[in-house]
């Protein structure tokens, strides 16, 4: 395993320095899922939660938060973001929301933690949206599924 690149020799946190490697194009695509109640999902479904359109809200969300991810962790280096898609799927056997986000940018660092970040605060959106109904919602299975480009090339789970 290699080393974290968070720390310093003396073990201090730092943001890593990037400004030596080339801008390249780079993509990240995560996962998550919110499981509900049937009739939660049926609300979702049939978009006649309090709030309004609770899809349209989450994915309006997901992509504000990916933009925002440098302010939310510490050590992420604020990126223009080329491209943010935020897909969701409606799984009435498993009485869930599946989220997925694609994010791209060309640039020195990666998008994955955008990515994540967008898939996350989508399903709290739908939580946040719904808790008046269903405060026993859950929310897992949150991941990166595939990252493209930069050094280290492609990867899939």
């Amino acid at each position: 395993m290699s080393s974290l690149t968070h720390f310093d020799a003396q073990g201090q946190a730092h943001m890593v320095d990037v400004g030596a490697k080339p801008a390249t194009h780079r993509i990240a695509i995560a996962e998550g899922r919110i499981t509900m109640q049937p009739a939660t999902l049926a609300i979702v479904q049939s978009g006649t939660a309090k709030k309004g359109d609770v899809l349209g809200v989450a994915r309006i969300a997901a992509i504000m938060a990916a933009k925002k991810t440098s302010d939310l962790i510490p050590l992420c280096h604020p990126l223009a973001l080329t491209r943010v898609a935020v897909e969701f799927d409606l799984q009435p056997q498993a009485s869930a929301v599946h989220c997925t986000a694609t994010v791209e940018t060309t640039g020195q660092t990666g998008v994955e933690m955008e990515a994540l970040t967008a898939v996350q605060v989508a399903l709290l959106t739908v939580y946040d949206m719904c808790k008046a109904v269903d405060k026993g919602m859950v929310m897992e299975g949150v991941r990166v599924l595939e990252k493209h480009g930069g050094k280290s090339g492609s990867w899939a789970a």
